[in-house]
C-alpha cells in the first residue's frame, strides 16, 4: 500500500497524540480515518453540486420565471451554474 509522509507542528503532533489516546487509537489511524471522512465528504459534495446543476438545468425556465431580476441581460453573457 503507499504511504505518504506529513509534517506536523510540534502541538499539532501533540494534539494528535492526545486524541488518539483519548479515543484508543493510533495517530495512524486517527490520520487515515480523518482523511478518508475528508474525502467522503468531498465526493458527496461533488454530487450534490452535480444533482443541482442537473436539477437547475431541467428547471432553468421555472427558475427564471420565479427569480427574473436574477436572470442575466438579454445577449449578455450568461451565467455558469
Amino acid at each position: 500500500m503507499p504511504a505518504l509522509n506529513v509534517e506536523f507542528s510540534d502541538r499539532e503532533l501533540e494534539d494528535l497524540r492526545q486524541i488518539a489516546k483519548e479515543r484508543g487509537t493510533s495517530m495512524k489511524a486517527l490520520v487515515r480515518e480523518a482523511a478518508a471522512a475528508d474525502i467522503a465528504r468531498h465526493r458527496a459534495l461533488q454530487e450534490g453540486a452535480e444533482a443541482f446543476r442537473t436539477f437547475f438545468a431541467a428547471h432553468a425556465e421555472e427558475f427564471a420565471a420565479a427569480f427574473p431580476d436574477d436572470e442575466p441581460p438579454a445577449g449578455g453573457a450568461g451565467r455558469v451554474a
